[in-house]
């Protein structure tokens, strides 16, 4: 057995995770029913990968107007409770720890899911891309700027989402400010031009954030609590950085600090921002030295790359995402230096068992 850094015991927040592993959210489109709700396939997949030293769920819609893609799990009705239940039942069973990622898609959502309506978004306009429906990927459209009273009750949204994973028994929560969903896209000038208190400058485009953390208050102990961030996102989901960008995600991470969350979960670039001035091109390195708590970093990390990040310092945790929909026993074979099945991408979002629960454990002959 290798005895590597990632494979030690790691303290969170009062959870004693088994390894330094942690399985990155991941969008599965396994929850093929009108009503989204989490079934007995999630919770065998999940259980699966409880070998994980924490594992961090699909993004699950906080809302209905947070819903972007077809067959996704939300966290905002009983009925949807009651099936993440199965799921977290699951997870502890087989020795794991679970986190659930609250979501909301803002503009990447599509007028499919809204009975017509456009929807909600900081500012009225298009982030030209993709949002995948039940027609396939269709274009995004000009959404509507939110109204002082929708940005209100989407902050009591993320409230009543935590306090519902909590009630069906998660470890605790990611919120999900990444990627360019809702919450980057306040972030980010080139999608917020907004000019009220929630737009403008850097503080008024973080407030939604750090409304949604007081909201926590009383429903959700902070040291449960985590957040994802994507600072130098580029030229995909509709984000284009400016000169702001870091500065602005600068702003938030200091301001974490004082809060106390269970972790903060970045990703390095998905595309090279060699050409961008502004750009920091190593996160991790950039982030380490400003936050104080516990760091997760992700993108494309193999067993190699991954040890030398922990045993450089510059994250306590390394997240995998595709490894793990092919390998449910990757900590196993990360120790064994067994080999890595091969992952089927054409199944990556469509129903059924097949490319999700059917591959194989490893055995050596």
């Amino acid at each position: 057995m290798n005895s590597s850094v990632l494979f030690t015991p790691y303290q969170l927040a009062g959870l004693e995770l088994t390894n330094k592993m942690v399985m990155a959210p991941m969008t599965r489109s396994r929850a093929d029913n009108a009503a989204g709700v989490p079934n007995l396939l999630m919770a065998t997949y999940y259980a699966q990968r409880a070998s994980a030293g924490l594992i961090v769920t699909e993004g699950s819609p906080v809302s209905s107007w947070g819903v972007g893609y077809i067959n996704v799990p939300g966290i905002y009705t009983e009925e949807q409770v009651e099936g993440w239940k199965l799921v977290t039942k699951a997870v502890h069973e087989n020795g794991g720890k679970i986190f659930i990622q609250l979501w909301h898609v803002g503009r990447m959502s599509h007028p499919d899911f809204h009975n017509g309506a456009l929807p909600l978004a900081p500012s009225a306009i298009n982030p030209n891309e993709k949002s995948y429906t039940k027609n396939g990927f269709t274009d995004t459209v000009t959404p509507k700027e939110m109204t002082i009273e929708d940005i209100k009750q989407t902050i009591e949204d993320f409230k009543n989402a935590a306090a519902n994973a909590i009630k069906a028994g998660f470890d605790g929560v990611e919120i999900h400010g990444a990627n360019g969903y809702l919450l980057q896209q306040f972030f980010n000038a080139t999608s917020n031009n907004r000019t009220d208190e929630y737009g403008g400058s850097i503080e008024n485009r973080t407030r939604i954030l750090f409304d949604i953390l007081d909201a926590f208050k009383g429903v959700i102990e902070y040291s449960k609590v985590g957040l994802r961030l994507s600072p130098s996102l580029n030229g995909l989901f509709g984000i284009t950085m400016d000169e702001t960008t870091i500065a602005t995600h600068d702003y938030i991470v200091n301001k974490l600090n004082k809060y106390g969350l269970a972790y903060l979960h970045l990703t390095e670039p998905f595309v090279p921002v060699d050409h961008l001035p502004f750009a920091v091109k190593e996160i991790a390195k950039h982030y380490r030295p400003i936050y104080k708590g516990t760091l997760i970093i992700n993108r494309g990390f193999n067993k190699e790359t991954a040890t030398k990040v922990l045993e450089a310092g510059d994250a306590n945790l390394v997240a995998f995402g595709v490894p793990f929909i092919a390998n449910p026993d990757l900590v196993n074979r990360y120790q064994l230096d067994a080999p890595l099945n091969d992952v089927d991408q054409q199944t990556f979002y469509t129903p059924g068992e097949k490319g999700y629960t059917d591959y194989p454990i490893y055995s050596a002959q």
